[in-house]
């Protein structure tokens, strides 16, 4: 499986602080905003990844992130020219999946929680079909919102419904087959000029290849698209890695418990970073036996 992160847009609703920089490069209390939907491809196993942004903020997130080398994965970079929607990003990246399932992150969202690589690891082993998630939300009137009928499946997805038949949304994390590249070819452009992925995950529905995962206590998710959202994750993640002295989203660490990189390039990358804490936690990782 492989994985694609969308990083574009122009980040409005944080406005003036995006104006000149991506959202997705802000940080996140102590590292850039784009590491914590990386961290969850990655725990999902996942080492080939497309990142998706704009062609002013592209250059940069090369210059953070590199080929993937450091990590034992590889990057490819594509540019969205404008805001088209999110199942663009599957069109986009057609050449990069080739005959490969996917799974799409949006760059501005966060999941924490003790259990979460085994829902990822459920998800990337699908062979067929979608699998979404259902997160419990006290606002579903903002977000699209999932309909599930007697038998616990999935009856219909709907966005932003003035009375929402659920309190459960669907937040930006999305693992299908091959066939979403032809879906996503096929379908219509809604009334603001954008491929949805709501009419993606429609299609799956009518085919009756949807499943969607609910997400209850002890998993996290956060949204940083406004400025409070951004504030509270800071504050989230802060708290978190002080009470417990283990990090959120360090994707160093993952790569090594991943095995995808030795202790040696462990402590190559905390010598780069020696004279923070960052730095001082990854040296720390790598002499814990």
């Amino acid at each position: 499986m492989k994985g694609i992160i969308l990083a574009g847009g122009n980040g409005t609703r944080l406005h003036p602080i995006t104006k000149s920089v991506s959202k997705q490069l802000l940080p996140v209390y102590d590292k850039p905003m784009i590491y914590y939907p990386l961290s969850v491809l990655m725990l999902a196993g996942i080492r080939e990844i497309l990142i998706i942004s704009t062609e002013r903020d592209l250059p940069h997130f090369r210059d953070l992130l590199g080929c993937g080398d450091d990590y034992g994965i590889s990057f490819t970079y594509a540019v969205q020219a404008a805001p088209r929607g999110i199942a663009e990003a599957f069109i986009i990246g057609e050449t990069f999946i080739r005959g490969d399932n996917v799974c799409l992150i949006l760059g501005d969202n966060i999941f924490y929680g003790r259990y979460f690589s085994e829902v990822l690891n459920r998800a990337a082993g699908l062979n067929d079909g979608a699998t979404i998630f259902g997160y419990p939300v006290n606002n579903p009137c903002e977000f699209g919102v999932i309909s599930f009928g007697a038998d616990g499946n999935v009856a219909a997805i709907v966005e932003k419904p003035a009375a929402p038949p659920s309190n459960f949304a669907v937040p930006g994390l999305y693992f299908y087959d091959n066939k979403v590249v032809e879906i996503s070819k096929a379908i219509q452009a809604s009334a603001r000029g954008e491929l949805e992925i709501t009419s993606v995950n429609n299609e799956y529905l009518k085919r009756g290849k949807l499943r969607a995962e609910k997400l209850g206590r002890g998993l996290a998710w956060l949204d940083t698209g406004v400025c409070e959202g951004l504030l509270e994750a800071a504050e989230f993640v802060s708290i978190m890695q002080k009470r417990q002295g283990l990090y959120i989203a360090c994707i160093e660490e993952i790569a090594y418990r991943n095995r995808w990189i030795d202790k040696r390039k462990l402590k190559e990358l905390a010598g780069r970073m020696s004279n923070t804490d960052y730095g001082k936690y990854l040296l720390r990782v790598s002499e814990d036996e």
